[in-house]
């Protein structure tokens, strides 16, 4: 029974699929046929596997062309996104959109760093997403919601960057991350360790058993994960250098964004259990670097009572001149001058 709702179901999407077609061919300006139809090839209704590579590999060769052209494409794709109320549709389009992230040209990455033109978070508009054609689709509808919040938490962090997280066009240096600012460098880590928090928030029922779309859902946050992990490593490592000149007000923000990210790990070892040799380096460098920020902040203090010691000294110290010269005023000028003669004269 549930086999022939499943191809009943399957028969609809793919109706669906070529309706979707047609409409295209029939609105669509010549201009923006072809990608209207890679959008809806890559995003077809069909649960039981992810998009093609070679539909997402065509898709993306179309966005390396004008700037026009790519911008066409990214909202054609965001159009498709907000549209559906299908959790497999839904699901695609996200799953593009990461794939445009990762691996996707810099003129199209471009193009979906600014969308929309008014900017803002929450933009993807996914979070009261529910598709309650069955129960199992309803709890795919959480992961939905999910990955919007988390996709929008990547291109945030990225923005921060100014790179794309996980893209083989990010190529930062130790170099380069020598030349920042102590602000800048803490805006940095705490961009990244925000989205390992959105991270962290995956949904509790993992649905993974035979589902192929969350299983390259899992996989595209894995390997975000390590690239997350590399970013802060380089950054942690340039705090160690910098230890001696950070102010107070830098050490107290940077050992409570550490503090959140050692709030992340036990549930990180549970969604990420393979352990690698960088993500055990960056939960040592966490401790370390939280140790000597406490020894810091201490010291901090230590200079901070001395001065105040020494200020509190030095202001007894004046109040005691200060009387002393009180006692030998005179009262009057007047005495002064009346007086002055009778001592000269003594003095003769």
């Amino acid at each position: 029974m549930g086999k022939k709702i499943t191809t009943l179901r399957d028969l609809i999407g793919a109706i669906k699929d070529k309706a979707s077609q047609s409409k295209a061919a029939f609105i669509s300006k010549p201009s923006s046929f072809s990608l209207h139809l890679a959008v809806l090839r890559a995003t077809t209704h069909a649960p039981s596997s992810p998009p093609d590579d070679h539909h997402i590999s065509s898709l993306l060769t179309l966005g390396d062309s004008s700037r026009a052209t790519a911008s066409s494409l990214i909202v054609i794709i965001m159009d498709r996104l907000h549209r559906t109320g299908d959790s497999t549709v839904a699901l695609k389009c996200l799953l593009i959109i990461h794939q445009i992230i990762k691996r996707g040209p810099f003129i199209l990455q471009d193009q979906l760093s600014i969308f929309p033109s008014t900017g803002g978070r929450n933009y993807l508009k996914l979070s009261a997403f529910r598709d309650g054609a069955t129960a199992s689709r309803f709890t795919i509808s959480a992961w939905i919601r999910f990955y919007s919040r988390y996709i929008e938490s990547l291109l945030y962090t990225s923005r921060i960057l100014g790179y794309f997280l996980s893209s083989s066009a990010s190529c930062n240096t130790d170099e380069k991350i020598s030349t920042f600012l102590n602000s800048d460098l803490i805006r940095d880590v705490d961009s990244l360790v925000q989205l390992i928090e959105e991270t962290v928030k995956l949904p509790d029922s993992l649905l993974l058993d035979g589902n192929k779309l969350l299983y390259e859902v899992i996989g595209l946050l894995s390997s975000d994960y390590l690239s997350t992990v590399n970013e802060l490593l380089i950054r942690l490592s340039e705090f160690k250098e910098r230890l001696s000149c950070l102010s107070f007000g830098d050490s107290v923000e940077l050992s409570f964004i550490l503090k959140r990210l050692e709030g992340c790990k036990e549930r990180l070892s549970v969604l990420f259990s393979v352990k690698k040799p960088s993500t055990e380096l960056l939960w040592c460098s966490v401790s370390e670097l939280s140790l000597k920020i406490d020894d810091l902040k201490v010291d901090f203090s230590k200079r901070k009572l001395i001065t105040f010691e020494k200020s509190s000294e030095s202001a007894r110290f004046n109040n005691r001149v200060i009387k002393f010269g009180d006692s030998v005023q005179f009262s009057s000028g007047r005495y002064e001058m009346t007086n002055l003669p009778m001592i000269v004269e003594g003095r003769n």
